[in-house]
């Protein structure tokens, strides 16, 4: 199990994955535009204080290829484009992308699934 994933305190509370700005693994985020890719879900860095946190997985295919780019996230794929909020942007990325709330404190990012 990755180290940085922290079960919900209590019964029926979310899992919660927490990263650490500050280390090196995730620094990337410190820069809007930029994004990493933690257990299959991209977190990508859309402004000063906003973060989004979608699936990996393609909703056109199944495929885990979906990445950031260019204030979207895109799936190589067949083409499939998708907005910051999971929506689809064009006729590939149509049904979506699942999307994770953002909790963002000091240098810790927490993504709620």
């Amino acid at each position: 199990m990755d180290p940085n994933l922290n079960p919900g305190t209590g019964a029926g509370d979310p899992n919660v994955l927490s990263l650490d700005l500050s280390s090196s693994a995730y620094s990337d985020l410190n820069t809007v535009g930029n994004y990493v890719i933690v257990n299959r879900i991209v977190i990508a860095r859309i402004s000063e204080t906003a973060f989004a946190a979608v699936t990996q997985v393609c909703s056109h295919e199944g495929k885990r290829k979906v990445y950031f780019r260019s204030g979207e996230f895109y799936c190589p794929e067949h083409g499939a484009r998708f907005d910051t909020s999971g929506k689809g942007l064009n006729s590939k990325g149509s049904k979506g992308l699942k999307t994770y709330q953002t909790e963002f404190s000091g240098t810790l990012l927490k993504v709620i699934y």
